[in-house]
């Protein structure tokens, strides 16, 4: 499908220009041919970018071993389909391991081209698909973790993200109507009263409330952060039953992004610009022709009335004599035997089936009141404890240098030490949610927590050395809101003298 830029060619910037030549998805095609002639006689732009339209991004820091980024809709992932990604990461030894990510997802670590093609078959035949999961394209779909099996849930949330997933990228096979985006793009689908999705930081989040005794869905659009500016999503004034409605208003709202717009500074690319642009009126008016029929007017208030819940620990489902147990996964950082194991605790446990969460931890449903007791002794549970220290259990963080070339500083190692050292040294009276990035994309998201750590360079005795930017006031749950910067330029040399201060006088710490 064409897209009717509002940007003339001399206006785009280098990568609509790359896109402008071939776009990104045709290189599917080519991937057996990628493989025979190996990563070093790629073209460059296929290497570097288009690629990652397939889901297969080349690191810089680890030339010749890939990161593989797949579609998990809602978090979910079928036993046999994490065995699956246990074997394709265990072939690269030490090289291999995988993420949960801020967005239920999981990634691959140590993947080489020669064996995409193999690896996509093998994902094919399991039913799971990496399509359109980076770039200019609609990020993985998330939804409540306990979707289906929480007592209190308001909308299960499975079927819509499936289905929401299905529309953007052809059940998988690829969409060429939404590879061409002006930039990145979050969905989430809200079915609880927590916000366990962080409903405020997606480009399109569907929020549970009643409109005249019926349950649907307020929608918030714009949400966003980039490293010249972060968003929180606004109201469009826009109602939806949870029915395919869902489906047709999202690819509404992609199909005036992707044609209307802009295409020249990458900065000012999101769908928050575009509304700026607009006007939120005058955008939902053109959302609504788009649409094809009228949008109800939203429900003047929304169901998310808790705080967010992190699903740590052993919890009764709304199914009678069934539990689910969430397992705490360190800054999401999961090797083949991991995998492994807790494919076969879900086997043995429950019912063939895992859960990841935006707080990169593993749920595992559907476990009967009498088989509580024997998963509680398992091994693996001595590593994701269901108890963990109160720093520990809130800590995220993105990849960091280790395996990005964005990013300023390692975050994943230095962030579980840090927290485990803090945790040692302090009584905390209740968890304190911190969240890590190793640059200003913000994948680590620093602005939804209690306290924010941005990597940056600092100048300490007159050395270049890796730092940190604190921001602090993010809030989850109901009545979120993005936290600030509040001091730049920390070496992350004096960080535990700091993070020890703050958590004293701010969080009731004291030490023991």
């Amino acid at each position: 499908m064409s897209n009717k830029q509002s940007d003339k060619p001399a206006n785009l910037n280098k990568f609509e220009k790359i896109k402008a030549e071939k776009d990104g998805l045709t290189v599917k095609d080519e991937l057996e041919n990628f493989a025979q002639i190996g990563w070093e006689a790629m073209e460059k732009s296929d290497l570097e970018h288009r690629l990652k339209w397939v889901g297969v991004f080349y690191r810089p820091v680890t030339p010749g071993k890939f990161m593989l980024r797949m579609r998990t809709p809602n978090g979910i992932l079928s036993s046999n389909q994490l065995r699956v990604l246990a074997e394709i990461v265990q072939r690269y030894g030490g090289d291999g391991s995988a993420d949960i990510t801020t967005r239920q997802n999981i990634q691959l670590r140590g993947i080489r081209l020669e064996d995409i093609p193999d690896i996509f078959r093998r994902l094919d035949a399991v039913g799971m698909t990496s399509m359109q999961s980076g770039m200019d394209n609609v990020r993985n779909i998330t939804g409540s973790p306990v979707a289906g099996i929480d007592g209190s849930e308001l909308i299960d949330t499975r079927e819509l993200v499936q289905k929401v997933q299905d529309a953007i990228t052809n059940n998988g096979e690829g969409n060429y109507a939404f590879t061409n985006l002006p930039r990145k793009f979050n969905i989430a689908i809200e079915g609880g009263r927590d916000n366990s999705v962080h409903a405020e930081i997606n480009d399109i989040a569907f929020v549970p409330a009643y409109k005249n005794g019926e349950l649907g869905f307020n929608v918030l659009v714009g949400g966003f952060f980039s490293a010249k500016r972060c968003e929180a999503a606004i109201p469009m004034n826009a109602w939806v039953r949870p029915n395919d409605d869902v489906v047709d208003l999202s690819k509404a709202i992609l199909s005036v992004f992707r044609d209307r717009g802009s295409r020249a500074n990458r900065q000012k690319s999101r769908l928050m610009w575009l509304i700026d642009q607009l006007g939120i009126d005058e955008f939902r008016s053109i959302v609504e022709q788009e649409f094809g029929r009228t949008l109800a007017t939203a429900a003047e208030s929304d169901e998310i009335d808790w705080e967010k819940r992190d699903c740590i620990g052993v919890h009764k489902q709304k199914q009678p004599g069934l539990n689910y147990v969430g397992l705490h996964v360190p800054v999401g950082r999961l090797y083949a035997q991991d995998m492994f194991d807790l494919a076969g605790l879900a086997e043995v446990y429950g019912s063939c089936e895992v859960r990841l969460t935006v707080e990169q931890n593993v749920i595992i449903p559907n476990i009967l009141d009498d088989n509580l007791p024997d998963l509680l002794t398992e091994p693996l549970l001595k590593k994701f404890t269901i108890k963990p220290q109160p720093l520990e259990r809130a800590l995220v963080s993105c990849t960091g240098s280790q395996f990005c070339n964005f990013a300023l500083v390692e975050t994943k190692n230095r962030a579980l030490a840090i927290a485990q050292q803090l945790d040692a040294e302090l009584d905390i009276p209740k968890s304190v949610r911190i969240h890590w990035t190793g640059c200003p994309n913000s994948c680590g998201q620093p602005q939804v927590a209690d306290i924010g750590l941005m990597g940056t360079k600092v100048r300490k005795d007159g050395k270049t050395i890796e730092g940190v930017d604190l921001y602090m006031g993010g809030k989850v749950g109901k009545d979120a809101q993005l936290g600030t910067c509040v001091q730049k330029g920390i070496a992350c040399d004096d960080l535990n003298s700091v993070l020890r201060r703050i958590l004293i006088e701010s969080f009731g710490a004291k030490p023991k």
